[in-house]
């Protein structure tokens, strides 16, 4: 067995070769000034943030609070913890919280699956504490819930004090965690976020509509929710899927519901327009095997954790070149998830995105004899390089 065959640095580069024409750049106008407190529009394949104007700023987001009601509800249901089909004892507390309402009545039993479509479509604070009563005891204990999910999703501008988003002074979210949230909601659950392409829900003979105007504006469009006090203004997080291509949009503050969902519109049409996402490689797959010493097993396959997908400018990706470097000397034992390498995408010199190359499985300790030769073995390399 050749050693330095094993030991050396491996690299695999892959062009992506384009037509001469297709090299030009592209005019990239300056993106739409909205007349809104904080916004931000995000790519949902990358994640990658394409226009942010006081993203990351502290705000309230009224309403938009239960998309993390509704996320954690989908979460409990899929973990088996509760069932659509469980029935709700409506409290006093519920049903005296103040603001918009699924009309519920005290005492009353609702399925769980009936509070997820009034948290979602008719955006009622009372089946939002109902519900957050029933899965966590209180809605105080709730609360404890939705912080510890936010960390979770890296929503580091984000507390909360309540299910609904009645106004607290502690009590704050922002546009781009609220970005990351709809993405998590997207991405994890299909079958759920299919919810909030409904357009009207019937509940105690009322029939009340989504207050998500694109969605009678634009066929694209498949999410998520708005929100409104005097405090936070008109908000809405949406999302739309065009060609295969998905944004999403984040707005707070601005004056009137039409006016968030006009300003929303100007977001979804610009990213659209001028931006292209591409997956270079996919999570889970392997992507290369590295020589693994003093192991179980000599070697160990390599992959990512998350999907690579870059975004950029139309007619820009084309000129990208996407490089894998492994770690030169791999020593058992490996958890998988290790990191044991990276991927980068260049263009030219300046690297697009960068990621690590982790472990897909584990490789335990070898036993005494193979630890012992692999040492022997290392110690003549390293004596000869």
């Amino acid at each position: 067995m050749n050693i330095n065959l094993f030991a050396k640095r491996f690299a695999l580069v892959v062009l992506f070769a384009a037509a001469p024409t297709a090299w030009a750049d592209t005019v990239i106008p300056s993106p739409p000034q909205l007349a809104a407190k904080s916004y931000v529009l995000m790519d949902a394949a990358s994640s990658q943030v394409l226009i942010d104007n006081n993203g990351d700023e502290r705000l309230p987001p009224a309403s938009l609070t239960k998309l993390m009601t509704a996320y954690i509800a989908t979460l409990e249901i899929n973990r088996g913890h509760i069932k659509e089909s469980d029935l709700v004892t409506v409290s006093e507390h519920a049903w005296r919280t103040g603001g918009s309402r699924m009309f519920i009545q005290v005492n009353t039993q609702v399925s769980v699956g009936d509070l997820l479509h009034g948290i979602i479509i008719q955006s009622g604070n009372d089946a939002s504490v109902a519900l957050a009563e029933h899965i966590a005891g209180s809605e105080d204990a709730f609360a404890d819930l939705m912080n510890t999910t936010a960390q979770r999703l890296g929503m580091t501008n984000s507390h909360f004090m309540n299910a609904t988003g009645l106004p607290h002074p502690e009590h704050y979210s922002s546009a781009h965690d609220m970005a990351k949230l709809a993405r998590a909601i997207i991405y994890e659950d299909p079958a759920h976020y299919a919810i909030y392409a409904q357009k009207e829900f019937f509940w105690n003979n009322i029939k009340q509509p989504n207050r998500n105007l694109l969605l009678w504006r634009d066929s694209t469009v498949d999410g998520l929710k708005t929100g409104h006090t005097e405090e936070a203004g008109y908000c809405l997080v949406a999302s739309a899927l065009r060609e295969g291509s998905r944004m999403i949009t984040a707005v707070f503050g601005t004056h009137s519901e039409q006016s968030r969902a006009a300003e929303t519109q100007k977001l979804l049409t610009y990213g659209f327009r001028f931006f292209e996402s591409r997956t270079f490689y996919k999570k889970g797959v392997e992507l290369a095997k590295s020589r693994v010493w003093k192991g179980a097993s000599d070697e160990v396959q390599a992959g990512l954790a998350e999907d690579l997908t870059v975004t950029l400018p139309r007619g820009q990706l084309d000129k990208l070149e996407a490089s894998m470097t492994l770690n030169p000397q791999l020593i058992a034992p490996i958890q998988q998830g290790d990191v044991i390498g990276r991927v980068d995408i260049k263009s030219g010199e300046q690297v697009v995105s960068s990621t690590g190359l982790i472990a897909l499985q584990a490789v335990e300790e070898g036993g005494l004899f193979r630890q012992l030769w692999d040492s022997i073995r290392l110690f003549i390399y390293g004596l000869f390089n």
